[in-house]
């Protein structure tokens, strides 16, 4: 089920760097309990739209909607405070701290108490309680106490999921979450990933097609900044332009 106004929305989103155009008006729409994922080549623009989308970047022309509200050009930070969270292509962890004080420092970004000059940071509850949340949703909470260094390539994104839970999103943002994994880390990130549609719009940018086919609810495919198709997987496996300009003639003989 679907809501009305859409979690976050881009309209026409574009960013130029000088005269090249690196996103050319993108429009995508995240709704709450869907993954949406957005393929395409290395320099279809997919980096440069989620750095637009997490406000890390700002457009160049366009607009960005978060439930509704005009948030083009706000700060990553705002952005983070307001619902969107982030997970990068490379692991952005703590790797001295622990799972659960990565999960902690994530939530106190949310839960801020300045005004509690005298009070050590690991006594606050609320924060204590989103981590142990985010670490028991991401499949952490039996590794709590181990150093972040410690965790096999697979739990360390996890961890990276983990700490974007802490911050309480409405709207997660994961680029490439399944890079360098094998076949089982790969498995139960899907499965986790699937576990977090529930409370959650999911934007996923990916290269593992097999991963991307059997997980999202919707594709975007993009090619040299500009969408070129929208759909269901059955939709985009069967789109012609899509096909010879992405899947290729091997994915096409498939669909």
């Amino acid at each position: 089920m679907t809501q009305a106004i859409p979690v976050l929305q881009a309209e026409g989103l574009t960013r130029r760097f000088g005269g090249l155009t690196a996103v050319d008006s993108v429009n995508l729409t995240l709704r709450l309990h869907e993954i949406h994922a957005v393929i395409g080549t290395n320099g279809a623009g997919k980096s440069t739209l989620i750095n637009m989308l997490s406000g890390e970047l700002p457009p160049s022309t366009g607009r960005l909607r978060l439930q509704g509200e005009d948030v083009t050009g706000w700060s990553q930070p705002r952005l983070a405070r307001q619902g969107i969270g982030r997970s990068y292509q490379r692991n952005n962890i703590f790797l001295p701290l622990t799972v659960r004080e990565n999960c902690r420092l994530a939530a106190q970004s949310r839960a801020q108490r300045a005004w509690r000059l005298w009070e050590p940071a690991q006594a606050c509850r609320t924060s204590r309680a989103l981590a142990d949340e985010a670490m028991e949703r991401a499949g952490l909470a039996a590794h709590a106490g181990r150093l972040a260094s410690e965790l096999a390539h697979g739990q360390k994104r996890q961890l990276e999921v983990a700490m974007c839970l802490a911050t309480q999103p409405v709207a997660l943002l994961l680029d490439e979450p399944l890079a360098g994994m094998g076949a089982e880390e790969s498995a139960r990130m899907l499965d986790l990933l699937r576990g977090l549609r529930d409370g959650h719009a999911i934007l996923l940018v990916e290269h593992d097609m097999e991963a991307v086919f059997a997980v999202a609810d919707r594709i975007t495919v993009m090619v040299n900044g500009a969408v070129i198709a929208t759909g269901d997987p059955a939709a985009i496996r069967a789109n012609e332009a899509v096909q010879l300009a992405y899947l290729g003639e091997e994915e096409g003989a498939h669909a």
